[in-house]
């Protein structure tokens, strides 16, 4: 473990966390909501720090990032916890269970995972041929400071850096990571505070504002919605998304609507599927909005998870699976020259 980055000490050795906008107030002994940051004696203490639970080679595509380096692999880590508790979470046994089997931690001995080194990863990354880091899998902003460590080195060896996050990050971290990063993609998962507090633990507002902050600094954004049946069909959500993304960010965002496969999510086994109704709907009510960039995900062999061109409608990048055939050159259409907002190189 090492001494955490963002938090004040407040009076009787009580802290308060800086990292999310959970903002927690922590006493001796306790952690956070996200499990990993506990107060040791006064002192706030990243447990999970160094303590990766997994790392694999995807496709960027995998995250999902369509307009950042299409066709390229990307090399993605995490550690164990999370700060939300979502019902839905499909990688609930790495973020969830480490904090329903302790409540209280107090030695880095028993913090799940294998140790590395930020060394380490970027010369597995850049063994393996990935043009990228990804923080992903579970909530970057809780493994902050090895994810800044490897950041900043990934920088230096010229490999790219994208978070896929819940975007429940404070704005100190943003500030903090914004100078190393390169792409991100944040889910935004419902449009309604009660929906939003019942089925993840948090509130909608940071992360709206947080989307807005991330598009005004000019990072490479994407955002993405899992279409669960029951939740994100209520109360016009879907098309609050779809006009919030198009009018208080930008048009030109690619919005990920992904199916929702029950059998694998942490609370919600018994619920249904998402319907091709419910996807067609989403969709359209995309289109309805004016964004220009609309994919579906989960969804075998949908043409939907295509670039077309806004323009001419001319396809330019086609995907089948992780397959991708870029038709496009210099990030121009081939048939109108059109600019699109993609950076291929």
């Amino acid at each position: 473990m090492i001494k955490a980055k963002l938090y004040k000490k407040l009076k009787n050795n009580q802290i308060q966390c800086q990292l999310c906008n959970h903002q927690c107030q922590i006493n001796v002994g306790q952690t956070g909501v996200c499990g990993v940051r506990q107060n040791i004696n006064g002192e706030l203490m990243s447990l999970n720090f160094g303590r990766l639970i997994t790392e694999a080679i995807d496709p960027i595509e995998k995250k999902p990032i369509f307009h950042f380096l299409p066709g390229s692999l990307t090399y993605s880590i995490a550690t164990v916890g999370c700060n939300l508790r979502c019902d839905n979470c499909q990688n609930w046994s790495i973020s969830q269970i480490f904090k329903e089997t302790k409540k209280q931690r107090n030695s880095r001995s028993i913090i799940p995972g294998y140790k590395a080194t930020a060394d380490e990863v970027i010369k597995r990354a850049m063994d393996s041929g990935c043009r990228s880091i990804s923080y992903t899998y579970t909530e970057p902003t809780i493994f902050f400071e090895f994810a800044l460590d490897c950041m900043k080195l990934a920088c230096q060896k010229g490999l790219k850096n994208i978070w896929v996050s819940n975007g429940y990050m404070s704005k100190k971290c943003l500030d903090v990571i914004i100078p190393f990063l390169d792409a991100i993609n944040i889910d935004l998962k419902f449009f309604d505070e009660q929906v939003y507090l019942k089925n993840c633990g948090c509130r909608l507002e940071p992360v709206k504002e947080n989307l807005k902050y991330l598009k005004a600094k000019n990072v490479l954004l994407e955002v993405t919605t899992l279409l669960i049946p029951g939740l994100i069909d209520t109360k016009n959500q879907l098309r609050k998304i779809a006009e919030f993304i198009a009018k208080e960010l930008s048009a030109e965002i690619p919005w990920h609507i992904s199916k929702f496969t029950p059998e694998t999510s942490y609370k919600m086994q018994n619920c249904q599927a998402t319907s091709p109704k419910l996807i067609d709907q989403a969709y359209q009510f995309g289109k309805n909005a004016g964004l220009k960039y609309i994919y579906v995900g989960n969804v075998r062999n949908d043409e939907r998870e295509n670039t077309y061109c806004p323009k001419c409608l001319n396809l330019v990048i086609e995907r089948k699976g992780y397959q991708i055939d870029l038709l496009i050159k210099q990030g121009k259409c081939p048939k109108c020259q059109f600019k699109l907002p993609l950076k291929i190189n």
